[in-house]
């Protein structure tokens, strides 16, 4: 290995560890109410879709894997839709409609009140998430960004937001994914280790259209 090729990789593992941990420092009240806001969806019959671009595409996936199969512990099945995953529901409608709509009409067709919708994109600015977005709103689906470089267009379209502030998109792509990670362990927590301190909020409203 040379010398310059070391020296990336342990720049890259620094700047890693060091944009991560100012993240959970800063927001870790943040990520532990939006894992409180999954696990009362679940708790009241909803469903969790996520959804994103390439990178964030493969992350949407990857995260409604761990509720439908397990994150840590044995627990049931998490209802989690990832709507990236389908080829030929996105080909028909980027076909028939265009690719800014492949996200929004799936959120028309499978959600409804009470589901969450996470949108995840680096640069807060996707087309088609931001239509999702408002097509979730309008559906009062309860709308979670995680977002980079400070939402962009996406932020004034969630309720809740979690973003990276970083310009850098592969260092924010790993905080997202151990944000990721984090709902799921905090989810599992609350649903089945602590839900005792989901039951005072079970019969309220959800809030996506009860402002």
């Amino acid at each position: 290995m040379t010398d310059t090729a070391k020296e990336m990789i342990l720049e890259h593992a620094r700047a890693g560890a060091r944009l991560r941990e100012a993240y959970f420092e800063a927001n870790a009240d943040k990520v532990n109410e939006v894992a409180k806001i999954l696990a009362l969806c679940l708790a009241r019959g909803g469903k969790i879709l996520f959804c994103g671009n390439g990178g964030s595409a493969a992350d949407s996936q990857h995260l409604a894997a761990e509720f439908v199969n397990r994150f840590l512990m044995e627990r049931p099945p998490l209802p989690a839709i990832a709507l990236t995953t389908d080829s030929s529901i996105l080909t028909a409608i980027g076909n028939d409609y265009g690719f800014d709509l492949v996200f929004s009409k799936q959120v028309q067709a499978l959600a409804t009140e009470g589901d969450v919708l996470v949108a995840i994109s680096t640069s807060g600015n996707s087309n088609n998430i931001v239509e999702a977005l408002k097509v979730a709103r309008e559906r009062c689906i309860t709308t979670i960004g995680i977002t980079g470089q400070g939402g962009g267009r996406m932020a004034p379209l969630c309720e809740h937001l979690l973003d990276v502030s970083h310009r850098h998109t592969p260092l924010v792509q790993e905080v997202h994914i151990a944000i990721g990670h984090l709902l799921c362990q905090l989810t599992d927590h609350y649903l089945f280790e602590n839900v005792m301190e989901l039951q005072p909020y079970l019969n309220e409203p959800d809030g996506a259209c009860h402002e």
